[in-house]
């Protein structure tokens, strides 16, 4: 890679295309049924047995053979002219016909008829039928499917009891900054941590599997042996701050002495601008996410979502929505603005500085403005948060 690549802010969709390319898939592990959702299933999934796997009721009434008037019974099975009772879901005996409702039939001195007024029961009728949903061997979810409540039912009814699904990626986060709090109201020149209660479990949303979460001195000797601990045992390392070319930020002098790939060094794009993707010797990747929240954030969504999708084997696409008013553009940058809909068109929401997150936290979705602005009533691309 050229040091001109390297030194120039790399173009939004660019780095994008870096990020979901500078992940693979991880190989597939079995999970229980229930740890299922929300996991990309790795094989395609066969019905195990008929399913239904026995021909049963689909009503409560009678079970039925041949022409009726019929005899009523309590045998397993049955020859024409005879009936037993029979509750939906029931196993169907074997000889039956049909099932006659309840509310469709009538028993006189153990005798039973019909008195629907539709002639019923017709043959079949009010049965479900041995592998009516599918059959033994057939695929009934894909590989690569995103696995959701329904398909988890449908792989019970299929006989499974647990199912093979695309590994996650191992995540470890690094927080910095010794100015920061976690806890209670700072004082003068520090702040409050924004990251260590949320940011774990936004990357799980976006599919990862966080192994740890530990914060680290302000100090390089520090920076480089945390990042080595860390990236030992997992795919990718997410920092937070150290990102810019201050004294006392020390991420990326740290990831030059460790011999790093940068793949990302800078975005075009406000806010955000610092967020870094590295790859280590060996293999781990770092993604370093600036220290104010909302360019953290913005970051976020911009590389670690692409990155975890690839993954998982998946891509990730933006969408669009139109604008409610003429947005101003930026030259050579991209902005992301944070929006709310109001009748079904998108409104830039307030407090977008970099350290802001009152405009997220009220956002349907984040705008990517391009460097010409958007004109109002026109399509502009958006992504998606994992929250909504």
């Amino acid at each position: 890679m050229s040091s001109d690549r390297l030194s120039r802010p790399v173009d939004w969709h660019e780095a994008r295309a870096v990020a979901a390319g500078a992940a693979s898939t991880l190989g597939s592990e079995a999970v229980s049924l229930d740890q299922a959702i929300g996991r990309i299933l790795a094989t395609d999934l066969l019905a195990l047995s008929d399913v239904p796997h026995y021909a049963s009721s689909a009503m409560d009434g009678w079970a039925i053979s041949g022409q009726g008037p019929w005899r009523l019974v309590d045998r397993p099975v049955l020859d024409a002219g005879l009936a037993t009772p029979i509750v939906t879901g029931g196993l169907i005996p074997a000889g039956a016909d049909a099932v006659l409702r309840s509310e469709g039939g009538s028993v006189r001195a153990g005798l039973l008829e019909s008195v629907s007024a539709n002639t019923e029961p017709h043959p079949a009728q009010h049965i479900r039928a041995s592998g009516q949903e599918a059959r033994s061997g057939d695929v009934v979810v894909h590989a690569g499917t995103l696995l959701n409540p329904a398909h988890i039912a449908l792989a019970a009814g299929c006989g499974w009891d647990d199912l093979g699904v695309i590994r996650r990626a191992r995540v470890r986060v690094l927080l910095t900054g010794d100015e920061v709090d976690e806890s209670g109201i700072p004082g003068p020149g520090r702040v409050r941590d924004s990251f260590g209660p949320q940011l774990p479990t936004v990357l799980r949303m976006l599919g990862a599997d966080v192994l740890s979460q530990r914060r680290i001195r302000d100090d390089f000797a520090a920076t480089v042996e945390a990042i080595r601990e860390s990236a030992s045992s997992s795919e990718l390392l997410v920092t937070t701050g150290g990102t810019g070319d201050s004294a006392a930020d020390h991420l990326r002098a740290a990831l030059h002495s460790l011999n790093a790939q940068f793949l990302v060094t800078r975005i075009a794009m406000r806010p955000g601008a610092p967020t870094m993707l590295a790859r280590l010797p060996g293999g781990p990747l770092v993604l370093g996410l600036p220290g104010n929240p909302l360019a953290s954030m913005m970051g976020l969504l911009t590389l670690v979502a692409p990155l975890l999708a690839g993954f998982q084997g998946r891509t990730t696409a933006v969408g669009y929505v139109v604008s409610a008013a003429a947005i101003e553009g930026r030259t050579g940058s991209r902005i992301l603005v944070p929006y709310r809909l109001e009748q079904g068109r998108a409104v830039a929401n307030g407090w977008l500085g970099s350290g802001m997150m009152r405009g997220l936290a009220d956002a349907a979705g984040v705008l990517v403005i391009p460097p010409e602005g958007a004109r109002a009533g026109e399509p502009v691309e958006s992504l998606p948060l994992p929250w909504s």
